[in-house]
């Protein structure tokens, strides 16, 4: 090869750096660098068996977005959960109800984006998983196969064990989810603690136990007496419980992202512990930067762009000349 070709070669590549570190630079919004990447072993169904057996306790989160997907997976999150609560949350319903299945797989398929490790769980929406089993099975396995779960969640009792049990026939691991039913509020007239009687407490451990007969691979309990959370761990066999609200000796505990966060204006329940404050910091946020434009510190000459003086003086002769007019 030539000197004069190579040297050419190299002016090219030196070219290109420099274009792409000015794109780097001065893009606002640019996707990261690299892509997501499993930074450890995937959590498996048999992973979160051995974490239940050695007293390991599970941690699970709800993620409806990239951003809180990949939270998840950067912090070592156990069971990443596309939890039906992104109605309230995310998408400003009323009610878990209002849910869509195609909403359910939009925010599925941003989430699996970003948490590869964790076990990825999604919330089959009210009236996806009724009023046949057919039904049930046509929808998982559209939030498996085009959302990119590995595992869905189905609220309900005795009355949803064969639902259970055809799921898992089929390969698709089904995640129960016994105690208060967010999805059936009304009938049950709000958001109330169950089991707090002899035959309720009864008709939960009765639900918890068929439905990991039916191979249910874990059982969320929600709203229970502690006491009632603590014996049902105890009486199942191989299923993890995950508790919200159940007491501290579940086998793991599960909250929403936007409770745990601080970020949720709505009703904070009893068992909700908020871990961060990022509505201060959101607050905190918008009122500086309002301030700033109005203010015009913002933005500084540092955060500006210049242009030199002999390249100004040029353009203001071209203006000066008449130049700036196309349509001449």
């Amino acid at each position: 090869m030539s000197t004069a070709l190579f040297m050419n070669g190299v002016r090219r590549r030196i070219a290109f750096k420099h274009d792409a570190t000015l794109i780097r630079r001065w893009m606002s919004v640019r996707p990261e660098e690299g892509v997501v990447s499993i930074s450890r072993k995937k959590v498996t169904i048999q992973h979160l068996q051995h974490l239940r057996k050695i007293g390991q306790p599970i941690t699970m989160l709800t993620a409806y977005d990239f951003p809180t997907g990949r939270a998840c997976e950067s912090h070592h999150i156990d069971i990443t959960l596309v939890g039906d609560s992104l109605a309230q949350v995310c998408l400003g319903y009323d009610s878990t109800t209002r849910l869509s299945l195609d909403e359910m797989l939009h925010h599925t398929r941003a989430v699996a984006r970003g948490s590869k490790a964790p076990l990825l769980v999604v919330d089959m929406p009210f009236g996806s998983y009724s009023p046949s089993t057919e039904d049930a099975v046509r929808n998982a396995v559209r939030l498996v196969r085009d959302g990119g779960a590995e595992g869905v969640k189905i609220e309900g009792g005795l009355e949803v064990v064969d639902v259970v049990r055809r799921l898992t026939s089929v390969g698709i691991p089904v995640m129960a989810h016994v105690g208060l039913l967010p999805q059936r509020h009304t009938i049950l007239s709000g958001y109330k603690v169950q089991g707090r009687d002899a035959q309720s407490a009864l008709s939960v451990l009765q639900s918890a136990l068929a439905l990991e007969d039916a191979g249910a691979f874990a059982i969320v309990l929600e709203a229970i007496p502690q006491a009632l959370g603590t014996y049902i761990t105890r009486r199942l066999r191989y299923a993890p419980t995950i508790g919200i609200g159940a007491g501290s000796q579940t086998n793991g505990q599960v909250l929403v992202w936007d409770d745990m966060m601080g970020t949720w204006h709505g009703h904070k329940a009893k068992f909700v512990r908020r871990f961060g404050d990022v509505k201060g910091e959101v607050d905190k946020g918008v009122k500086g930067y309002m301030q700033a434009v109005r203010d015009r510190s913002f933005p500084a000459p540092a955060e500006s762009y210049d242009i030199t003086p002999d390249e100004w003086n040029k353009f203001l002769s071209l203006v000066e000349g008449g130049v700036e007019r196309t349509d001449a």
